[in-house]
């Protein structure tokens, strides 16, 4: 079986190779690895590094479009059986790769998600915190299984449920579309605990409260249409 790791990067020239040489050394179970990478328009030096990546199929937007149309070009590019998003900034940890495939391997899952939440977390911003616990108690409700983390960057999933989405998001809209589009697709989603060092908006960190409002509209547009 293979794995595809997708990693989307916008203005990461800090993290992306220490990104890639983490997840290039991680066992991933005996898995055959395929790394994907889109730039998705950046500007900071990022793509000068990745055009000499090893290892890795990269891909470069000419235009920033957004997270979600990076992990779209991403996905379509993939050949794995099974399919995991990794950010390019060092917030999420590659050694939980284990945790989070051992559910999907045994044949437990068909979707795994990484859940910063499921265990003591402690917020850099209380407020975005707050407004992750809203989204993913908004998510619990609209679609009728208890999520912890909907917003979390670590979801794993098979093949087979990818050829059921139909994802059109092209920013960070995608993170509702996708748990939308699962749910209402028939598949489960099983929460595994992770753990999670929040980077400040000073080293890069990217979304904003727009975007959790956003989240909060596309949740209950996607659950009704």
């Amino acid at each position: 079986m293979k794995l595809s790791i997708i990693i989307p990067a916008f203005n990461e020239k800090a993290t992306i190779l220490k990104v890639l040489a983490i997840v290039r050394k991680q066992p991933v179970l005996g898995l055959e690895k395929e790394l994907i990478i889109v730039d998705d328009g950046s500007t900071d030096g990022t793509r000068d590094l990745l055009k000499n990546a090893k290892g890795a199929t990269v891909i470069f937007h000419e235009k920033n479009q957004g997270k979600g149309a990076a992990l779209r070009t991403g996905l379509r590019q993939a050949t794995g059986d099974i399919l995991l998003i990794q950010d390019a900034d060092l917030e999420y940890d590659p050694k939980e790769y284990p945790e989070l495939l051992k559910p999907i391997i045994g044949g437990k899952a068909k979707v795994v998600y990484g859940s910063r939440f499921l265990h003591p977390h402690h917020a850099r911003y209380q407020f975005y915190y707050l407004g992750n616990k809203f989204l993913s108690l908004l998510t619990s409700v609209l679609y009728g299984q208890k999520i912890s983390d909907m917003e979390t960057c670590y979801k794993v999933f098979t093949r087979e449920v990818l050829e059921k989405l139909d994802l059109k998001a092209k920013r960070f809209d995608f993170e509702p579309e996708i748990t939308a589009k699962i749910r209402k697709a028939g598949f489960s989603i099983l929460e595994v605990p992770i753990t999670y060092k929040s980077r400040p908006f000073e080293e890069g960190k990217k979304i904003t409260w727009r975007d959790g409002v956003k989240a909060a509209w596309h949740l209950v547009r996607f659950r009704f249409t």
